[in-house]
Protein backbone atom coordinates (compact mmCIF):
# COMPACT_ATOMS: atom_id res chain seq x y z
CA UNK A 1 0.00 0.00 0.00
CA UNK A 2 2.87 2.38 0.59
CA UNK A 3 5.77 4.12 -1.29
CA UNK A 4 8.73 2.60 -0.06
CA UNK A 5 12.19 2.14 -1.47
CA UNK A 6 14.21 -1.28 -1.25
CA UNK A 7 17.19 -2.46 -1.99
CA UNK A 8 20.13 -4.73 -1.83
CA UNK A 9 23.31 -5.78 -2.73
CA UNK A 10 26.60 -6.83 -1.95
CA UNK A 11 29.91 -4.40 -1.86
CA UNK A 12 32.18 -5.64 -4.96
CA UNK A 13 35.20 -5.44 -2.60
CA UNK A 14 35.28 -5.14 1.47
CA UNK A 15 37.50 -2.04 1.29
CA UNK A 16 34.22 -0.45 -0.59
CA UNK A 17 32.36 -0.21 2.98
CA UNK A 18 34.76 2.64 3.82
CA UNK A 19 33.66 3.92 0.55
CA UNK A 20 29.96 3.88 1.07
CA UNK A 21 30.12 5.21 4.86
CA UNK A 22 31.81 8.06 3.83
CA UNK A 23 29.49 8.88 0.63
CA UNK A 24 26.12 8.42 3.10
CA UNK A 25 27.95 10.75 6.46
CA UNK A 26 28.77 12.79 3.64
CA UNK A 27 25.66 13.52 2.11
CA UNK A 28 24.10 13.32 5.37
CA UNK A 29 26.21 16.19 6.53
CA UNK A 30 25.39 18.32 3.31
CA UNK A 31 21.62 18.08 3.47
CA UNK A 32 22.31 18.20 7.43
CA UNK A 33 20.61 14.94 8.23
CA UNK A 34 21.17 12.80 11.22
CA UNK A 35 22.97 10.14 11.42
CA UNK A 36 25.15 7.32 13.17
CA UNK A 37 27.87 4.96 12.60
CA UNK A 38 27.28 1.64 14.21
CA UNK A 39 28.93 -1.65 14.75
CA UNK A 40 27.28 -4.89 16.46
CA UNK A 41 28.93 -8.14 17.65
CA UNK A 42 25.66 -10.13 16.52
CA UNK A 43 22.66 -9.09 15.00
CA UNK A 44 19.73 -10.74 13.95
CA UNK A 45 18.39 -9.73 10.15
CA UNK A 46 15.45 -10.80 8.73
CA UNK A 47 15.65 -11.30 5.03
CA UNK A 48 14.06 -12.75 2.26
CA UNK A 49 15.08 -14.16 -1.40
CA UNK A 50 13.50 -15.59 -3.88
CA UNK A 51 10.37 -15.51 -1.18
CA UNK A 52 12.06 -18.12 0.84
CA UNK A 53 13.88 -16.37 4.30
CA UNK A 54 17.11 -16.06 4.34
CA UNK A 55 17.79 -14.56 7.76
CA UNK A 56 21.29 -13.60 8.90
CA UNK A 57 22.59 -13.76 12.25
CA UNK A 58 26.05 -12.35 12.82
CA UNK A 59 28.22 -8.91 12.77
CA UNK A 60 26.97 -6.18 11.54
CA UNK A 61 28.17 -2.71 10.49
CA UNK A 62 27.20 0.64 8.84
CA UNK A 63 25.25 3.68 9.17
CA UNK A 64 22.00 5.14 9.93
CA UNK A 65 20.37 8.34 8.19
CA UNK A 66 17.14 9.62 9.40
CA UNK A 67 16.30 12.02 6.53
CA UNK A 68 12.84 13.41 8.23
CA UNK A 69 10.59 13.23 10.60
CA UNK A 70 8.07 11.55 8.84
CA UNK A 71 10.58 8.77 6.91
CA UNK A 72 11.74 6.02 8.13
CA UNK A 73 15.34 5.84 8.68
CA UNK A 74 17.72 5.01 5.69
CA UNK A 75 19.88 2.34 6.65
CA UNK A 76 23.03 0.76 5.28
CA UNK A 77 23.94 -2.15 7.45
CA UNK A 78 26.18 -4.97 6.18
CA UNK A 79 26.72 -8.20 7.45
CA UNK A 80 30.46 -9.73 7.31
CA UNK A 81 30.37 -10.35 4.00
CA UNK A 82 29.29 -7.09 2.88
CA UNK A 83 26.03 -7.40 1.93
CA UNK A 84 22.90 -5.73 2.84
CA UNK A 85 19.21 -5.76 2.43
CA UNK A 86 17.07 -3.07 3.41
CA UNK A 87 14.24 -0.77 2.93
CA UNK A 88 12.93 3.11 3.74
CA UNK A 89 9.39 4.00 3.99
CA UNK A 90 9.29 7.91 2.61
CA UNK A 91 5.16 8.40 1.45
CA UNK A 92 4.65 10.24 4.65
CA UNK A 93 7.48 13.04 4.04
CA UNK A 94 7.91 15.19 1.16
CA UNK A 95 8.46 13.78 -2.14
CA UNK A 96 11.83 15.63 -2.50
CA UNK A 97 13.07 13.28 0.34
CA UNK A 98 12.20 10.32 -1.72
CA UNK A 99 14.23 11.88 -4.69
CA UNK A 100 16.92 12.55 -1.80
CA UNK A 101 17.20 9.01 -0.97
CA UNK A 102 17.29 7.64 -4.71
CA UNK A 103 20.05 10.53 -4.98
CA UNK A 104 22.12 8.73 -2.49
CA UNK A 105 21.15 5.05 -3.86
CA UNK A 106 22.54 6.17 -7.17
CA UNK A 107 25.64 7.70 -5.52
CA UNK A 108 26.72 4.48 -4.15
CA UNK A 109 25.36 1.97 -6.17
CA UNK A 110 29.11 2.43 -7.99
CA UNK A 111 30.66 0.54 -5.36
CA UNK A 112 28.20 -2.86 -5.52
CA UNK A 113 28.68 -6.01 -7.66
CA UNK A 114 24.72 -5.21 -8.49
CA UNK A 115 22.76 -2.93 -6.35
CA UNK A 116 18.87 -3.27 -6.70
CA UNK A 117 16.51 -1.06 -6.30
CA UNK A 118 12.37 -1.57 -6.39
CA UNK A 119 11.16 1.54 -6.11
CA UNK A 120 7.13 1.13 -5.39
CA UNK A 121 7.36 4.95 -6.86
CA UNK A 122 8.93 3.93 -9.55
CA UNK A 123 11.41 7.20 -9.29
CA UNK A 124 14.68 4.94 -9.47
CA UNK A 125 13.42 3.33 -12.79
CA UNK A 126 12.10 6.09 -14.35
CA UNK A 127 13.25 9.79 -12.81
CA UNK A 128 9.82 10.99 -13.28
CA UNK A 129 8.24 12.56 -10.62
CA UNK A 130 4.71 13.01 -12.02
CA UNK A 131 4.89 8.85 -11.92
CA UNK A 132 6.01 9.02 -8.41
CA UNK A 133 3.48 11.89 -7.26
CA UNK A 134 1.12 9.30 -8.84
CA UNK A 135 1.88 6.85 -6.76
CA UNK A 136 1.91 8.80 -3.39
CA UNK A 137 -1.67 10.08 -4.45
CA UNK A 138 -2.78 6.02 -5.21
CA UNK A 139 -1.46 5.62 -1.78
CA UNK A 140 -2.94 8.24 0.25
CA UNK A 141 -6.18 7.17 -1.31
CA UNK A 142 -6.08 3.58 -0.15
CA UNK A 143 -5.07 4.55 3.47
CA UNK A 144 -8.02 6.98 3.73
CA UNK A 145 -10.60 4.30 1.97
CA UNK A 146 -9.19 1.37 4.04
CA UNK A 147 -9.74 3.43 7.29
CA UNK A 148 -13.82 4.08 6.09
CA UNK A 149 -14.23 0.64 5.03
CA UNK A 150 -12.99 -0.48 8.59
CA UNK A 151 -13.60 1.78 11.51
CA UNK A 152 -11.38 -0.34 13.63
CA UNK A 153 -8.20 1.04 11.41
CA UNK A 154 -5.93 3.82 12.52
CA UNK A 155 -2.65 5.40 11.22
CA UNK A 156 -0.52 5.94 10.09
CA UNK A 157 1.89 5.08 13.68
CA UNK A 158 5.87 5.30 14.71
CA UNK A 159 6.78 1.62 15.71
CA UNK A 160 9.49 1.46 18.28
CA UNK A 161 11.89 0.40 15.86
CA UNK A 162 11.48 3.64 13.64
CA UNK A 163 9.20 2.32 10.97
CA UNK A 164 6.14 3.34 10.20
CA UNK A 165 3.04 1.23 9.83
CA UNK A 166 0.75 2.87 7.28
CA UNK A 167 -2.81 1.15 9.53
CA UNK A 168 -3.17 -0.68 12.61
CA UNK A 169 -6.40 -2.16 13.64
CA UNK A 170 -7.55 -0.81 17.13
CA UNK A 171 -9.44 -3.24 19.07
Amino acid sequence: MGVTIHFEGQLSKPENFDNVVLTAKTFAEDNNLEYFLFQKDNKFLPRVKDEQDWDYEGPTKGIQIQPDENSEPFILEFDKDYYLQEYCKTQFADISLHILVIDLLRQIEPFFYHLTVIDEGEYWDTSDINILQQHLDNCFQAIEKAKQEDGTLDGPFRLENGRIADLIQNE
